[in-house]
């Protein structure tokens, strides 16, 4: 990779979400808004790329808080959902690598996949960027003919 190549970095709906929210009391939410703001403020190091199923996950709920997350990603270039990314998704749940329950973020890793992002950056760390899953998806992606990008948090993804 050149110096002049950035890596792509694929923005999972917590990244927006967690960056945008009030201030909280709980502690680990608190941290995670703090990493997000720090990361969020060198992302200019990296291509942001979100998704159609992003948009509207960050569109939903509270008026405020959703107009808030959309104007976060105003700027930020959004990939198709393509029958690819379905199938690739579907293939996940077949796979066990994610459940079922868990279909809309088999679908996330699944547009990054199929787009040759570099990594899918997200705080969901139970059906995402999960180490007992990630082997799962890893060898998913490779039978599927893809190269698994790496799955991270902000925390992860520091310099």
């Amino acid at each position: 990779m050149t110096n002049s190549m950035k890596s792509k970095v694929y923005l999972e709906t917590t990244i927006v979400s967690y960056l945008t929210a009030e201030p909280t009391r709980d502690v680990v939410q608190a941290a995670h808004q703090q990493l997000t703001r720090e990361w969020w403020d060198r992302r200019g190091r990296f291509d942001l790329f979100v998704s159609q199923t992003v948009i509207t996950e960050a569109g939903g709920g509270n008026a405020e808080a959703a107009s808030r997350r959309l104007a976060a990603l105003e700027d930020i270039p959004s990939l198709a959902v393509t029958a690819e990314a379905a199938d690739l998704a579907a293939r996940f749940v077949r796979a066990q690598a994610m459940p079922e329950k868990a279909a809309i973020d088999a679908l996330h890793v699944a547009i990054a996949v199929v787009n040759g992002m570099d990594y899918v950056l997200t705080w969901n760390c139970t059906h995402i960027a999960n180490a007992a899953i990630r082997d799962k998806i890893e060898r998913t992606c490779r039978e599927a003919g893809f190269e698994p990008p790496i799955i991270c948090t902000p925390e992860e993804l520091m310099e």
